[in-house]
């Protein structure tokens, strides 16, 4: 008998955004403008083989590699926790991004794999909080303070 998966299925968030893809890029690959709508502090250096780690809010930090940065078009970084006994430690789940161009916009796709089933729906709580913040930061808009996701 087969044990049951306790690995979750992908979990996709897709938004369109009225911004072109290499403005949506922009603020996967410049810290100041990705912290403009997620996180207190990072240290981003997106280059394959670059350090991902951002103190998400209130001490909760994320940690990884990227993975894949081909301007405007796919950025990928590995992701997890830095706490104890996470169920995500650093590098252990993949978060991809993909943008694509739709007229003067740009249709963004994020997939995360990896997460176990634990994890899921709170990721994708935290994944579509985020990328509402991202839609009006790259379309001009100020998110305001991050008062984090409602669960």
């Amino acid at each position: 008998m087969t044990e049951p998966s306790t690995q979750a299925p992908e979990l996709v968030v897709e938004r369109r955004i009225n911004a072109t893809p290499p403005t949506v890029f922009s603020f996967f690959t410049d810290r100041d403008r990705w912290l403009s709508w997620q996180g207190e502090e990072a240290e981003i250096d997106p280059r394959p083989g670059g350090v991902f780690r951002m103190n998400v809010r209130e001490g909760n930090v994320a940690a990884g590699h990227f993975v894949t940065v081909d301007p405007y078009h796919r950025i990928t970084f590995t992701w997890g926790w830095e706490a104890p006994d996470t169920l995500v430690p650093p590098g252990t789940s993949t978060v991809d991004i993909t943008l694509r161009p739709d007229g003067h916009a740009t249709l963004l796709t994020l997939t995360h794999t990896g997460l176990p089933l634990d994890l899921f729906q709170s990721h994708g709580i935290g994944w579509n909080h985020y990328m509402d913040r991202l839609l009006v930061r790259a379309e001009g808009g100020d998110p305001g303070p991050d008062e984090g996701a409602e669960e």
